[in-house]
């Protein structure tokens, strides 16, 4: 797909790569997909200078590549995981700015394909996250969003945070999804009040609201196991939680209507209810870890993800990346697990061309069996000897 043009300097065998991907799914993580597509371009082009930047938009990897070019302290946690059972956690402390990742308590990886039951998976690792958070004395939390098994929209969290969510009786609601049906009253008094104090930041690039067709049930339930009828059942609950968080909450009113109040499962709502706005996840991480300088610096910019879709270029890691090397004028390729964008889709959007570990691979069974050694493959081939089509030819030395 596309055509790769020179890399901005003289003819050159020797080239300056920075490789900047996503994590690939649920088969590598960020790290490990950079650490796969330097390891293999290094093999083809020892003379090259490769340099290796994981990236995240907030959702998986999001601790681990800011700590990579942060530094800072991580606390390590025990917290509640999706399904209820215990799940590790790390918080990481840079200052007096916490960053949470929400997947790391409520993540989709966590969940094996037999288990996904987003109608009883919970966010409440996230919320005691947050509350790690702030006994360690932060003034800016900055949760990442995205990844998630759960549809709870935020209840989970809440609860976890000291709100109480009540039936007609008065007791507590039971942490599912189907239970928030029942909820008669919100009781916001126990809500933490350290929340006040604090610059709570939700970091996502998911603009759905929490509600209707292009809600958080409709548009990510489906990827987390729920059926027809579970969508219109989840979209049903959430709405008259919201209802009663609206009534009860002081702030809540208008709130599950407000850009990414879908994200993660509604996450993204509960982060607002409990205070917080909503940043441009990418932008964030793009900026912490000055991509912008790290591209004018380099010749040929390599992202990638698991797949590369139409979603991709809607405020994902590849779409920041192809952005930032069209600003600078460099070529920007993409490794991805499976390529499902024609041609012309990828035209203006600075994405030179695109790659696809399934097809170099044989199958998308053979890519998934072996994902680091099938992209290290793919790489160390387009370094070697472009794509055999004309996408992708080093310079003349």
């Amino acid at each position: 797909m596309g055509t790769i043009v020179e890399t901005g300097r003289r003819h050159t065998a020797r080239v300056h790569v920075l490789v900047a991907p996503d994590s690939f799914g649920g088969t590598l993580s960020a790290v490990e997909a950079a650490a796969a597509i330097a390891g293999g371009w290094a093999t083809a082009a020892s003379a090259d200078v490769v340099s290796a930047l994981p990236l995240s938009d907030g959702g998986p990897g999001f601790v681990d590549v800011l700590a990579a070019a942060l530094g800072g302290r991580r606390e390590h946690l025990q917290v509640t995981g999706p399904l209820g059972w215990p799940s590790g956690a790390a918080l990481l402390i840079d200052g007096d700015t916490a960053y949470v990742e929400s997947a790391q308590a409520c993540g989709l990886h966590l969940v094996s394909a037999d288990d996904r039951n987003p109608a009883v998976a919970t966010t409440y690792g996230v919320g005691e996250l947050l509350h790690a958070a702030l006994d360690a004395g932060a003034r800016t939390v900055m949760v990442g969003l995205g990844g998630s098994a759960t549809n709870d929209g935020g209840a989970g969290m809440l609860t976890a945070l000291g709100l109480r969510l009540l039936d007609a009786s008065g007791a507590d609601l039971p942490l599912a999804v189907p239970a928030l049906r029942r909820a008669h009253r919100a009781d916001p008094a126990n809500l933490d009040p350290r929340l006040a104090g604090v610059d709570l930041v939700a970091a996502s690039d998911v603009d759905n609201p929490l509600l209707g067709p292009a809600g958080a049930s409709a548009v990510y339930g489906p990827q987390k196991g729920a059926g027809p009828a579970e969508v219109a059942l989840f979209d049903d609950c959430l709405a008259h939680y919201a209802a009663i968080l609206a009534r009860d909450v002081p702030g809540a009113a208008l709130l599950a209507n407000a850009p990414g109040a879908g994200a993660a499962g509604g996450l993204g709502y509960g982060v607002l209810v409990a205070g917080g706005r909503r940043v441009s996840g990418i932008s964030t991480v793009l900026a912490v870890l000055r991509l912008a300088e790290r591209v004018s610096l380099a010749d040929l910019i390599i992202t990638g993800e698991g797949s590369f879709d139409g979603q991709s270029l809607r405020g994902k890691v590849v779409s920041g990346v192809a952005t930032a090397a069209h600003a600078a004028g460099k070529p920007c390729l993409v490794l991805a697990g499976q390529v499902k964008l024609a041609p012309g889709e990828l035209v203006g959007t600075g994405v030179s061309a695109a790659y696809s570990v399934a097809e170099s691979a044989g199958s998308v069974a053979a890519a998934m069996a072996r994902p680091g050694e099938e992209l290290a493959a793919l790489a160390e081939r387009i370094a070697a000897h472009g794509s055999g089509d004309g996408r992708w030819a080093r310079p003349a030395g």
